[in-house]
């Protein structure tokens, strides 16, 4: 029995939750964006100040949130609504869960573009990505073709659907166990690959070679951001599948486990994309530019590099979906914890209502083009009203409750369990009731300032 007084379905194993976990914080950001930004930014002296912000920052707000939810053993609104009945405090909760509706309508119509690029690495391979000016053509071709943009989009959140209408063990912790071991083998044929390429070894050195001079304000707080991102917080993912944690469990343990797997995946796909990349010629972005474009040129020009192409794809599409299936996850967790709903009906009707949301994000590469919001599309607009705005601020309410607002001893007790001292427990606490809230708050004024 958990806080909520109900029998829950309980995460079979550690392991399949430490995936789970991973899967749900490893996602199409640590392919395409971490490893350039790591290399743009001072390579190792970069990942230095990352893995520190990881530690002190990501790892601590993380075992909040999974101590909130193993607390409570409900969605984000239960949650806060158990832990301190008759206060606002249920509405960061409600804000978490929005944040993932607003994020996997998104998500989705990018992780789409994966699934056809697996199609495409299959059936045009040879002509779609044959020159520079093919690649680029062929991606945007692509975008702008609203009726396909919409379908994968659609073909995407059939797939979370089939995961997350299994439950917790037979569906989502099933399919992490495959999926992320999958996703680990791949990145290491890829990485094997790159680094025996001859001239392999500039792409190494835009990556990890530490560059102290381009360590300034800026460069800081995007580690720091990255840090936090990069980890699934603030969005109710982690409250969520910490609902599903049964009493024996070490958070510390399990925070920074899932904080090793993300930081060393990123790393990973740094090391599988770089080198390839700077030993064919090309110059590196980041982004779509980078996976859809630079990408399948590199691999038109290897040896064996259509079935290079597939992998790639393929993981990046393993990648995509264990993070859409933690969103899916949230909103599904609470309307069978507060609608009574069954788990069917709650996973088809609310991935519809993400499909639906997501469905302007995809025709506004093409037909709704000319339609702005504030002068942003309405994926841009989304991208950074939840990223700049939801995200920092959800961090930050969760960081001042456990350290301020859900009673001392009680957290303590919490925390206590599955461990055999409390010797960090007052560094943690600390950390949440200042260190944290004064980074977040960082965070969020850097990213409205600019």
């Amino acid at each position: 029995m958990q806080g909520g007084g109900e029998q829950r379905e309980m995460w079979g194993s550690r392991i399949g939750f430490i995936l789970a976990a991973a899967g749900s914080a490893i996602g199409l950001g640590n392919i395409w964006r971490f490893p350039y930004v790591l290399g743009e930014s001072g390579g190792f002296a970069f990942l230095v100040v990352y893995i520190f912000f990881v530690l002190f920052i990501g790892i601590p707000i993380m075992a909040a949130e999974l101590a909130i939810g193993r607390g409570s053993g409900r969605n984000p609104v239960g949650a806060f609504r158990l832990l301190k009945a008759g206060t606002p405090w249920w509405l960061v909760g409600a804000m978490g869960i929005l944040t993932g509706v607003i994020i996997l309508s998104y998500y989705s119509v990018v992780a789409g573009w994966t699934l056809n690029y697996v199609i495409k690495a299959v059936a045009t391979f040879d002509t779609a990505f044959a020159t520079s000016e093919t690649a680029e053509g062929t991606f945007n071709h692509f975008l702008s073709s609203s009726g396909q943009q919409v379908l994968f989009h659609f073909l995407f959140m059939i797939l979370c659907i089939v995961v997350v209408s299994q439950g917790i063990k037979g569906g989502i912790e099933r399919w992490s166990k495959i999926l992320m071991p999958t996703l680990l083998v791949l990145l290491v044929l890829l990485i094997v690959r790159a680094v025996t390429l001859p001239g392999a070894g500039a792409g190494l050195a835009f990556l990890l070679q530490p560059d102290f001079t381009k360590l300034n304000l800026n460069v800081i707080l995007t580690a720091l951001g990255q840090a936090f991102y990069s980890l699934s917080l603030g969005m109710g993912a982690i409250i969520t599948y910490g609902s599903y944690l049964n009493k024996k469990e070490n958070l510390f343990s399990s925070a920074t486990t899932i904080a090793g797997l993300d930081m060393g995946i990123a790393l990973m796909a740094g090391l599988a994309i770089f080198p390839a990349v700077f030993a064919m010629g090309f110059e590196a972005s980041s982004g779509p530019g980078l996976t859809y474009i630079v990408l399948p040129r590199v691999f038109a020009e290897l040896p064996a590099g259509q079935i290079l192409a597939i992998i790639f794809f393929v993981l990046l599409s393993i990648a995509a979906l264990t993070s859409a299936i933690s969103l899916l996850e949230v909103m599904v967790t609470f309307v069978t914890d507060e609608l009574k709903w069954p788990r069917s009906r709650a996973t088809i009707i609310m991935a519809a209502v993400a499909f639906v949301l997501g469905v302007p994000s995809a025709l506004g590469f093409g037909v709704w083009s000319e339609i702005t919001i504030f002068g942003q599309s309405f994926f841009d607009a989304s991208d950074f009203i939840t990223a700049n705005v939801m995200l920092p601020l959800g961090g930050l309410f969760i960081a001042l409750f456990v350290g301020w607002g859900w009673d001392i001893e009680k957290v303590k007790k919490e925390i206590s369990m599955g461990h055999t001292t409390l010797r960090f427990f007052t560094v943690w606490i600390w950390i949440l009731r200042i260190a944290a809230p004064i980074a977040l708050l960082a965070i969020f004024i850097s990213n409205i300032a600019a």
